[in-house]
């Protein structure tokens, strides 16, 4: 779901059709600012990006004429929506049908309340180039300006590659949530609770990294991409103390943050939006609560523990 970041903006993941009637759509993060009268997309959300990495398009607010439900127009583009601008199309897919309402909602709201600027100049026609952060290897992105009725449209094109969070090379989109591969529904495992993608900071260099995480009724574990078959790492569920929302997310200058807290290292969380985070910290918690049983919470175990011995100085 779009959400609003701490700089008041729309922000969330939509999968776009990049080079024109190919078909082929590819996950990117999408920033509606309102204050910069544009509509961005990136490889990945900005903060788990170098900094000062570029967007790969960009559509002015002051283009759009009208954004619409378009499942009709493409009827194999599941939650597809398109936005007129000019002389182009684009073609978007949201993650389900609410998302959908909701960014067609946001952006025909925030083209209703923008204007042209008297005046305004027009740009000449240019094509520049910038580096696809999408993979180890160097990838061209074109950025094409057409002058239509006096106005600059900016278009882009981009060699065939993968794309982030899941999408492969043919570009079609894989269903949010979805299990590795070796878990097919005829051989997955009943015990998995939740799967997704969220990005955590590394123990060592600090940094983030996208991930993709796994929650059964014994353990957390998350696995390079959905593809992979070992996971990088599993947290046990007995070892966690607590999941929460994260009181540093202001500090490290994080949306939608959640920490689990473990008995020998605390692991910081990032999901995509809002809703994502608080449904894994619902998800973390009700396991951990199923497997220890009614009654015994790490809360209750302590208070137990403390009325057993009255050696315990009580709180």
């Amino acid at each position: 779901m779009p959400y609003v970041d701490r700089q008041n903006r729309i922000c969330g993941f939509l999968d776009i059709e990049e080079m024109e009637n190919s078909g082929k759509f590819l996950r990117r993060y999408f920033i509606l600012d309102t204050m910069d009268s544009s509509l961005m997309w990136f490889m990945d959300n900005p903060q788990n990006l170098p900094e000062g990495t570029s967007n790969v398009g960009s559509i002015k607010l002051t283009y759009i004429s009208k954004v619409s439900d378009a499942t009709k127009l493409r009827p194999k583009a599941e939650f597809c929506f398109v936005i007129n601008a000019g002389m182009r199309k684009f073609y978007l897919q949201a993650n389900d049908k609410q998302d959908l309402v909701e960014w067609v909602s946001e952006l025909n709201k925030a083209t209703k309340i923008t204007v042209p600027k008297s005046g305004e100049q027009v740009a000449p026609n240019t094509a520049e180039a910038c580096v696809d952060t999408s993979s180890s290897a160097t990838k061209q992105v074109s950025y094409k300006t057409e002058i239509v009725a006096g106005v600059p449209i900016i278009t882009t094109t981009q060699e065939k590659g993968e794309g982030q969070n899941g999408a492969d090379k043919s570009g079609l989109r894989k269903p949010p949530g979805q299990l590795p591969y070796y878990l097919s529904r005829s051989n997955q495992d009943q015990s998995v609770i939740k799967t997704g993608y969220c990005v955590k900071q590394g123990a060592v260099m600090k940094n983030w990294k996208r991930r993709y995480f796994m929650l059964d009724d014994n353990a957390l574990s998350y696995f390079k991409t959905d593809m992979e078959r070992e996971p990088l790492k599993v947290i046990l569920l007995k070892e966690v103390n607590k999941v929460q929302e994260c009181k540093q997310s202001d500090l490290m200058m994080r949306d939608n943050l959640f920490e689990l807290v473990t008995t020998t290292r605390t692991f910081y969380i990032q999901s995509d939006s809002p809703e994502e985070m608080h449904g894994w910290i619902k998800a973390i918690s009700g396991a951990i609560v199923a497997q220890r049983g009614p009654g015994r919470s790490a809360a209750s175990m302590r208070q137990a523990r403390r009325l057993s011995n009255p050696c315990i100085q009580r709180d």
